[in-house]
Protein backbone atom coordinates (compact mmCIF):
# COMPACT_ATOMS: atom_id res chain seq x y z
CA UNK A 1 0.00 0.00 0.00
CA UNK A 2 1.81 3.21 -0.61
CA UNK A 3 1.18 5.91 1.84
CA UNK A 4 -0.82 9.00 1.11
CA UNK A 5 0.45 12.50 1.91
CA UNK A 6 -2.77 14.89 1.96
CA UNK A 7 -0.34 17.70 2.36
CA UNK A 8 0.97 17.87 -1.27
CA UNK A 9 -3.00 19.50 -1.56
CA UNK A 10 -1.87 22.72 0.05
CA UNK A 11 -1.86 25.85 -1.74
CA UNK A 12 -0.21 28.49 -1.82
CA UNK A 13 2.85 26.92 -2.72
CA UNK A 14 5.48 28.42 -5.37
CA UNK A 15 6.66 25.00 -6.36
CA UNK A 16 3.79 21.91 -7.98
CA UNK A 17 4.24 19.10 -6.16
CA UNK A 18 5.37 15.40 -8.07
CA UNK A 19 1.67 14.78 -10.34
CA UNK A 20 1.39 11.11 -9.45
CA UNK A 21 1.96 11.92 -5.56
CA UNK A 22 -0.86 15.14 -6.05
CA UNK A 23 -3.28 13.17 -8.24
CA UNK A 24 -3.19 9.92 -5.67
CA UNK A 25 -3.98 12.16 -2.98
CA UNK A 26 -6.58 14.26 -4.67
CA UNK A 27 -8.36 10.84 -5.22
CA UNK A 28 -7.91 10.23 -1.29
CA UNK A 29 -8.99 13.22 -0.25
CA UNK A 30 -12.15 13.56 -2.79
CA UNK A 31 -13.62 10.29 -2.66
CA UNK A 32 -13.09 9.71 1.39
CA UNK A 33 -16.03 9.74 3.61
CA UNK A 34 -14.58 12.22 5.85
CA UNK A 35 -12.69 14.30 3.41
CA UNK A 36 -14.90 14.86 0.49
CA UNK A 37 -17.51 17.08 -1.06
CA UNK A 38 -21.24 16.15 -0.72
CA UNK A 39 -21.39 15.95 -4.69
CA UNK A 40 -18.56 14.09 -5.40
CA UNK A 41 -19.36 11.50 -2.92
CA UNK A 42 -22.82 11.52 -3.97
CA UNK A 43 -21.54 10.90 -7.30
CA UNK A 44 -19.03 8.26 -6.76
CA UNK A 45 -22.27 5.81 -6.32
CA UNK A 46 -23.33 6.56 -9.80
CA UNK A 47 -19.36 5.52 -11.37
CA UNK A 48 -18.56 2.07 -12.72
CA UNK A 49 -15.26 2.24 -11.28
CA UNK A 50 -13.45 3.06 -8.12
CA UNK A 51 -11.28 6.25 -8.44
CA UNK A 52 -9.49 5.71 -5.51
CA UNK A 53 -7.59 2.42 -6.78
CA UNK A 54 -8.83 2.19 -10.61
CA UNK A 55 -7.26 6.26 -11.35
CA UNK A 56 -3.39 5.88 -11.39
CA UNK A 57 -2.67 8.57 -14.44
CA UNK A 58 -3.82 11.92 -14.76
CA UNK A 59 -4.91 9.89 -18.29
CA UNK A 60 -7.10 8.13 -16.19
CA UNK A 61 -8.97 11.07 -15.16
CA UNK A 62 -10.81 10.54 -18.69
CA UNK A 63 -12.33 7.65 -16.83
CA UNK A 64 -15.15 10.59 -15.35
CA UNK A 65 -18.07 10.83 -16.66
CA UNK A 66 -18.14 14.89 -17.88
CA UNK A 67 -20.59 16.49 -15.05
CA UNK A 68 -20.02 19.79 -15.41
CA UNK A 69 -23.74 20.55 -16.39
CA UNK A 70 -24.47 19.54 -13.18
CA UNK A 71 -22.72 22.68 -11.59
CA UNK A 72 -25.91 24.72 -13.09
CA UNK A 73 -28.33 23.76 -10.16
CA UNK A 74 -26.50 22.26 -7.37
CA UNK A 75 -26.07 24.17 -4.08
CA UNK A 76 -22.55 25.30 -3.56
CA UNK A 77 -22.24 24.30 -0.16
CA UNK A 78 -22.12 20.53 -1.43
CA UNK A 79 -19.40 21.37 -3.28
CA UNK A 80 -16.61 22.10 -0.45
CA UNK A 81 -15.01 19.07 1.11
CA UNK A 82 -15.56 17.92 4.07
CA UNK A 83 -12.14 17.99 4.90
CA UNK A 84 -11.51 21.14 5.50
CA UNK A 85 -13.49 21.33 8.83
CA UNK A 86 -16.82 22.68 10.37
CA UNK A 87 -17.50 25.51 9.34
CA UNK A 88 -15.83 25.30 6.00
CA UNK A 89 -14.35 28.24 4.90
CA UNK A 90 -16.76 30.66 3.11
CA UNK A 91 -16.40 30.55 -0.77
CA UNK A 92 -16.02 32.80 -3.76
CA UNK A 93 -18.69 32.22 -5.96
CA UNK A 94 -17.55 32.98 -9.51
CA UNK A 95 -19.95 31.71 -12.60
CA UNK A 96 -19.05 31.35 -15.71
CA UNK A 97 -19.91 33.32 -19.07
CA UNK A 98 -23.37 31.49 -20.29
CA UNK A 99 -21.91 31.08 -24.01
CA UNK A 100 -23.46 27.64 -23.80
CA UNK A 101 -26.59 27.89 -21.62
CA UNK A 102 -27.65 28.62 -17.86
CA UNK A 103 -24.44 29.67 -16.07
CA UNK A 104 -21.99 27.02 -14.19
CA UNK A 105 -20.82 27.72 -10.78
CA UNK A 106 -18.03 27.11 -8.94
CA UNK A 107 -17.00 27.42 -5.11
CA UNK A 108 -13.47 28.73 -4.48
CA UNK A 109 -12.21 28.69 -1.33
CA UNK A 110 -9.63 30.90 0.40
CA UNK A 111 -6.63 29.08 -0.42
CA UNK A 112 -6.76 28.68 -4.10
CA UNK A 113 -7.59 32.41 -4.37
CA UNK A 114 -4.63 32.69 -3.01
CA UNK A 115 -2.96 30.54 -5.38
CA UNK A 116 -4.14 32.09 -8.18
CA UNK A 117 -3.30 35.72 -6.98
CA UNK A 118 -0.34 34.90 -6.98
CA UNK A 119 0.02 33.77 -10.63
CA UNK A 120 -1.40 36.35 -11.74
CA UNK A 121 1.11 38.59 -10.01
CA UNK A 122 3.85 36.87 -11.82
CA UNK A 123 1.68 36.59 -15.34
CA UNK A 124 0.77 40.52 -15.60
CA UNK A 125 4.45 41.11 -14.25
CA UNK A 126 5.67 39.29 -16.86
CA UNK A 127 3.64 41.17 -19.53
CA UNK A 128 4.86 43.97 -18.99
CA UNK A 129 2.26 45.53 -16.35
CA UNK A 130 3.17 49.02 -15.06
CA UNK A 131 3.05 48.97 -10.92
CA UNK A 132 2.07 51.92 -9.22
CA UNK A 133 0.18 52.89 -12.43
CA UNK A 134 -3.92 52.60 -12.42
CA UNK A 135 -5.28 49.75 -14.34
CA UNK A 136 -8.18 50.07 -16.59
CA UNK A 137 -10.64 47.09 -16.26
CA UNK A 138 -12.85 46.59 -19.25
CA UNK A 139 -14.22 43.30 -18.07
CA UNK A 140 -17.12 41.63 -16.55
CA UNK A 141 -17.50 42.13 -12.73
CA UNK A 142 -20.08 40.54 -10.96
CA UNK A 143 -20.30 36.60 -10.15
CA UNK A 144 -16.99 36.36 -12.91
CA UNK A 145 -13.59 36.25 -11.42
CA UNK A 146 -11.80 38.42 -13.67
CA UNK A 147 -13.32 41.56 -12.23
CA UNK A 148 -12.48 40.10 -8.27
CA UNK A 149 -8.81 39.12 -9.63
CA UNK A 150 -7.84 42.35 -11.38
CA UNK A 151 -9.06 44.61 -8.72
CA UNK A 152 -6.99 42.02 -5.94
CA UNK A 153 -3.63 41.59 -8.16
CA UNK A 154 -3.69 45.90 -9.16
CA UNK A 155 -4.26 46.40 -5.83
CA UNK A 156 -1.03 44.50 -5.06
CA UNK A 157 0.87 45.89 -7.63
CA UNK A 158 0.48 49.20 -6.24
CA UNK A 159 -1.99 50.28 -8.81
CA UNK A 160 -5.50 51.54 -8.48
CA UNK A 161 -8.20 50.33 -10.01
CA UNK A 162 -10.63 51.57 -12.10
CA UNK A 163 -13.69 49.42 -13.65
CA UNK A 164 -16.30 49.73 -16.46
CA UNK A 165 -19.62 48.52 -16.02
CA UNK A 166 -19.76 45.73 -18.69
CA UNK A 167 -23.16 42.54 -18.29
CA UNK A 168 -21.48 40.14 -21.29
CA UNK A 169 -24.69 38.16 -20.73
CA UNK A 170 -27.18 41.05 -21.90
CA UNK A 171 -24.87 41.24 -24.80
CA UNK A 172 -25.31 37.16 -25.70
CA UNK A 173 -28.58 37.70 -25.60
CA UNK A 174 -29.24 40.88 -28.00
CA UNK A 175 -26.25 39.32 -30.47
CA UNK A 176 -28.65 35.79 -30.07
CA UNK A 177 -31.59 37.20 -31.36
CA UNK A 178 -29.46 39.43 -34.24
CA UNK A 179 -30.34 42.83 -32.80
CA UNK A 180 -26.72 44.10 -34.28
CA UNK A 181 -27.36 47.57 -34.01
CA UNK A 182 -28.73 47.16 -30.01
CA UNK A 183 -25.23 45.34 -29.76
CA UNK A 184 -23.44 48.35 -31.53
CA UNK A 185 -25.24 50.52 -29.09
CA UNK A 186 -24.03 48.85 -25.79
CA UNK A 187 -20.70 48.72 -26.78
CA UNK A 188 -20.57 52.26 -26.81
CA UNK A 189 -22.15 52.56 -24.08
CA UNK A 190 -19.04 50.80 -22.81
CA UNK A 191 -16.81 52.81 -24.42
CA UNK A 192 -18.37 55.85 -23.28
CA UNK A 193 -17.09 54.66 -19.62
CA UNK A 194 -14.03 53.87 -20.51
CA UNK A 195 -13.36 57.10 -22.53
CA UNK A 196 -14.01 59.18 -18.82
CA UNK A 197 -11.76 57.28 -17.14
CA UNK A 198 -9.21 57.51 -19.31
CA UNK A 199 -9.62 61.43 -20.26
CA UNK A 200 -9.68 61.78 -16.16
CA UNK A 201 -7.31 59.43 -14.47
CA UNK A 202 -4.22 58.27 -14.60
CA UNK A 203 -4.11 55.00 -15.95
CA UNK A 204 -1.26 52.97 -18.06
CA UNK A 205 -2.46 49.49 -17.90
CA UNK A 206 -5.68 47.86 -19.94
CA UNK A 207 -7.32 44.49 -19.88
CA UNK A 208 -10.36 44.43 -22.43
CA UNK A 209 -11.55 41.98 -24.80
CA UNK A 210 -10.17 41.48 -27.83
CA UNK A 211 -13.64 42.85 -29.08
CA UNK A 212 -13.57 45.48 -26.77
CA UNK A 213 -10.07 46.58 -28.40
CA UNK A 214 -11.25 46.19 -31.24
CA UNK A 215 -13.78 49.20 -31.38
CA UNK A 216 -11.70 51.12 -29.50
CA UNK A 217 -9.24 50.58 -32.63
CA UNK A 218 -12.31 52.02 -34.85
CA UNK A 219 -12.82 55.04 -32.33
CA UNK A 220 -9.87 58.28 -33.39
CA UNK A 221 -10.24 59.38 -29.60
CA UNK A 222 -10.04 56.36 -27.90
CA UNK A 223 -6.85 55.79 -30.14
CA UNK A 224 -5.13 58.81 -29.22
CA UNK A 225 -5.92 58.30 -25.46
CA UNK A 226 -4.83 54.72 -25.64
CA UNK A 227 -1.32 54.97 -27.12
CA UNK A 228 -0.86 58.40 -25.06
CA UNK A 229 -1.38 57.15 -21.57
CA UNK A 230 -1.43 52.77 -21.74
CA UNK A 231 1.86 51.44 -21.67
CA UNK A 232 0.61 47.73 -21.10
CA UNK A 233 -2.90 45.82 -22.61
CA UNK A 234 -3.79 42.33 -22.09
CA UNK A 235 -6.78 40.58 -23.49
CA UNK A 236 -8.55 37.69 -22.54
CA UNK A 237 -12.52 36.65 -22.18
CA UNK A 238 -12.52 35.99 -26.23
CA UNK A 239 -10.25 34.73 -29.06
CA UNK A 240 -8.38 36.41 -31.04
CA UNK A 241 -5.97 35.66 -33.65
CA UNK A 242 -2.05 36.12 -34.86
CA UNK A 243 -3.30 38.30 -37.96
CA UNK A 244 -5.61 40.53 -35.51
CA UNK A 245 -3.03 40.67 -33.00
CA UNK A 246 -0.45 42.04 -35.43
CA UNK A 247 -2.94 44.74 -36.12
CA UNK A 248 -3.47 46.10 -32.64
CA UNK A 249 0.12 46.11 -32.25
CA UNK A 250 0.34 48.59 -35.06
CA UNK A 251 -2.03 50.74 -33.74
CA UNK A 252 -1.40 50.66 -29.94
CA UNK A 253 2.86 50.86 -30.48
CA UNK A 254 3.40 52.19 -27.43
CA UNK A 255 2.06 49.22 -25.53
CA UNK A 256 3.59 45.93 -24.38
CA UNK A 257 0.10 43.28 -25.75
CA UNK A 258 -0.35 40.41 -23.67
CA UNK A 259 -3.16 37.27 -23.86
CA UNK A 260 -4.50 35.21 -21.48
CA UNK A 261 -6.56 32.16 -22.14
CA UNK A 262 -8.53 30.84 -19.15
CA UNK A 263 -11.89 29.29 -18.21
CA UNK A 264 -14.05 29.55 -14.88
CA UNK A 265 -14.11 25.53 -14.71
CA UNK A 266 -10.39 25.40 -14.46
CA UNK A 267 -10.54 27.78 -11.79
CA UNK A 268 -7.57 29.67 -12.83
CA UNK A 269 -5.97 30.51 -16.21
CA UNK A 270 -3.05 29.20 -18.24
CA UNK A 271 1.01 30.54 -18.36
CA UNK A 272 1.67 32.40 -21.31
CA UNK A 273 4.55 32.18 -23.55
CA UNK A 274 5.48 33.26 -27.00
CA UNK A 275 6.89 30.81 -29.36
CA UNK A 276 10.26 31.74 -29.74
CA UNK A 277 12.57 31.55 -32.60
CA UNK A 278 15.25 29.03 -32.50
CA UNK A 279 17.85 31.16 -34.08
CA UNK A 280 17.84 33.97 -31.68
CA UNK A 281 15.76 32.58 -28.78
CA UNK A 282 14.20 35.84 -29.23
CA UNK A 283 10.06 36.24 -30.49
CA UNK A 284 8.52 38.14 -32.87
CA UNK A 285 4.79 40.05 -33.31
CA UNK A 286 3.76 37.56 -35.45
CA UNK A 287 4.92 34.42 -32.85
CA UNK A 288 1.82 32.71 -31.50
CA UNK A 289 0.95 32.64 -28.05
CA UNK A 290 1.36 29.19 -26.35
CA UNK A 291 -0.61 28.53 -23.02
CA UNK A 292 0.75 26.13 -20.65
CA UNK A 293 -2.00 24.50 -17.94
CA UNK A 294 -0.69 25.14 -14.38
CA UNK A 295 -0.08 21.22 -14.09
CA UNK A 296 -0.97 19.14 -12.06
CA UNK A 297 -3.69 21.47 -11.24
CA UNK A 298 -4.87 21.99 -14.27
CA UNK A 299 -4.15 19.19 -17.14
CA UNK A 300 -5.50 19.93 -20.77
CA UNK A 301 -6.16 17.15 -23.35
CA UNK A 302 -6.55 18.31 -26.90
CA UNK A 303 -8.74 15.20 -28.78
CA UNK A 304 -10.86 14.26 -31.46
CA UNK A 305 -14.15 14.91 -30.18
CA UNK A 306 -15.62 12.03 -32.45
CA UNK A 307 -13.41 9.71 -30.90
CA UNK A 308 -12.02 11.17 -28.03
CA UNK A 309 -8.74 10.13 -29.08
CA UNK A 310 -5.60 12.62 -28.69
CA UNK A 311 -4.79 14.69 -32.23
CA UNK A 312 -1.07 14.32 -32.96
CA UNK A 313 1.41 17.47 -32.07
CA UNK A 314 0.37 20.16 -34.25
CA UNK A 315 -2.70 19.33 -35.09
CA UNK A 316 -5.93 21.07 -34.32
CA UNK A 317 -8.81 19.20 -31.94
CA UNK A 318 -11.13 20.05 -28.83
CA UNK A 319 -9.97 20.75 -25.76
CA UNK A 320 -10.93 18.37 -22.53
CA UNK A 321 -9.68 20.41 -19.02
CA UNK A 322 -9.61 19.01 -15.91
CA UNK A 323 -8.99 20.53 -12.37
CA UNK A 324 -7.97 18.64 -9.84
CA UNK A 325 -7.08 20.98 -6.43
CA UNK A 326 -7.70 20.55 -2.76
CA UNK A 327 -11.23 22.90 -3.33
CA UNK A 328 -12.93 21.38 -6.80
CA UNK A 329 -12.14 18.75 -8.85
CA UNK A 330 -14.01 19.18 -12.45
CA UNK A 331 -12.47 16.22 -14.26
CA UNK A 332 -12.62 15.48 -18.10
CA UNK A 333 -14.43 18.87 -19.30
CA UNK A 334 -15.03 18.74 -22.83
CA UNK A 335 -14.83 22.40 -23.63
CA UNK A 336 -16.23 24.38 -25.68
CA UNK A 337 -12.52 25.58 -27.60
CA UNK A 338 -10.57 24.02 -30.24
CA UNK A 339 -6.75 24.57 -30.06
CA UNK A 340 -3.30 22.89 -31.78
CA UNK A 341 -1.72 20.42 -29.49
CA UNK A 342 1.47 21.53 -28.22
CA UNK A 343 3.95 19.50 -25.83
CA UNK A 344 3.37 20.71 -22.24
CA UNK A 345 6.40 22.14 -20.63
CA UNK A 346 9.11 19.88 -18.83
CA UNK A 347 8.28 17.93 -15.45
CA UNK A 348 4.33 18.72 -16.28
CA UNK A 349 1.57 16.84 -17.40
CA UNK A 350 -0.83 17.12 -20.35
CA UNK A 351 -1.11 19.36 -23.73
CA UNK A 352 -0.27 22.79 -24.13
CA UNK A 353 -2.67 24.85 -26.47
CA UNK A 354 -2.09 27.48 -28.71
CA UNK A 355 -4.33 29.51 -31.67
CA UNK A 356 -6.98 28.54 -29.59
CA UNK A 357 -10.43 29.13 -31.24
CA UNK A 358 -14.64 28.17 -30.15
CA UNK A 359 -16.51 25.55 -32.06
CA UNK A 360 -19.78 26.81 -33.84
CA UNK A 361 -22.10 24.89 -31.86
CA UNK A 362 -21.49 23.43 -28.58
CA UNK A 363 -24.23 21.37 -26.59
CA UNK A 364 -26.46 21.81 -29.68
CA UNK A 365 -26.43 25.41 -29.09
CA UNK A 366 -24.97 27.71 -31.16
CA UNK A 367 -21.52 29.32 -29.78
CA UNK A 368 -21.79 33.48 -29.06
CA UNK A 369 -19.34 35.09 -27.69
CA UNK A 370 -20.24 38.58 -28.25
CA UNK A 371 -17.78 41.19 -25.80
CA UNK A 372 -16.74 38.41 -23.93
Amino acid sequence: MVSIDLSVLDVPRAIPPDPEAYLRAAMAWHFGADTGSPFWLRAAGRLDFDPLTDVRSHDDLGLFPNLVDELRDVPVEDLIPRGYGTPPPIPRVFESGGTTGAPKRTAQLPDWIEQVTRWQIEDFTAGGFVPGAGLLCMMPGGPHGVGHFDRVVAERLGATFHAVDLDPRWVKKVAARGARAEVARYVDHVLEQALHILETQTVANLHATPPLLEAIANDDRLIDLVNRRIRYILLSGAHVDVDTMALFRGIFPGAAIALAFGSTMILSQAATRTRASEATGEHTDGDAFVFDPRSPYVVFRVVDPGTGAQVPYGERGQIVMNHVSKGMFIPNNLERDTAIRLPGPDGGVGDSVSEVAPVAVFGGEPVIEGVY
